[in-house]
């Protein structure tokens, strides 16, 4: 199967969708701010049950602002990049990332903390576009994991404890993610060719 990882008119579609995300994103920070944050109570309740949902909204929300705007390049630059791929490869990404960030946010995050934004989806898509080029050994996708790590490398450095209200947990878990999901999909993919072998 060739890749399509330099494909333009996926690249441009992935803009178009990120482009969609990010507007939903800000719109959900609008109404988030006209309510006086009150949206930022459905982020993740550590060892709460009922805080076991906010692993669905918590990647949704965001602290401020300036927090939304931090996290917005890093999106819409990973997730153009994922998209190029295709839909089923950012749908397994970003859903994988999004569950184990929030499944370790909630067990590791000390209690008393609401932990939410989007940056373990962004830790999510980071490993897997790094990891994903050494398991395909296709050279588009190690080209681009070189790049991205090239780039975002430092980023990983936040998967760390090293700065007081920044949710390392939560980094850790997309990162593991991440790994999870191109491993998996490398695996599906080595399954396919070995039914369908190219001769």
């Amino acid at each position: 199967m060739q890749s399509a990882a330099f494909d333009w008119s996926r690249i441009r579609k992935g803009a178009i969708v990120m482009a969609m995300v990010l507007a939903g994103l800000w719109l959900i920070e609008g109404v988030d701010t006209m309510t006086n944050h009150a949206l930022d109570a459905f982020g993740i309740r550590p060892w709460n049950l009922v805080g076991l949902d906010g692993i669905i909204f918590a990647p949704l929300l965001h602290v401020s602002w300036a927090h939304l705007a931090a996290n917005s390049v890093p999106l819409f630059v990973l997730g153009t990049a994922l998209w190029t791929s295709g839909l089923r490869q950012w749908i397994v990404a970003t859903v994988t990332g999004w569950i184990t960030s929030g499944i370790l946010a909630w067990l590791l995050t000390p209690i008393h903390y609401v932990v939410i934004g989007a940056s373990g989806v962004i830790f999510g898509w980071l490993t897997y576009l790094i990891v994903r080029g050494f398991l395909s050994r296709r050279w588009p996708h190690i080209i681009l994991g070189l790049v991205i790590a090239f780039v975002y490398g430092s980023v990983l450095l936040g998967v760390f404890p090293m700065s007081t209200g920044v949710s390392w947990q939560g980094h850790l878990g997309g990162a593991i993610g991440g790994v999870l999901a191109a491993w998996l999909l490398f695996r599906r993919e080595r399954k396919r060719q070995a039914k369908h072998p190219v001769i």
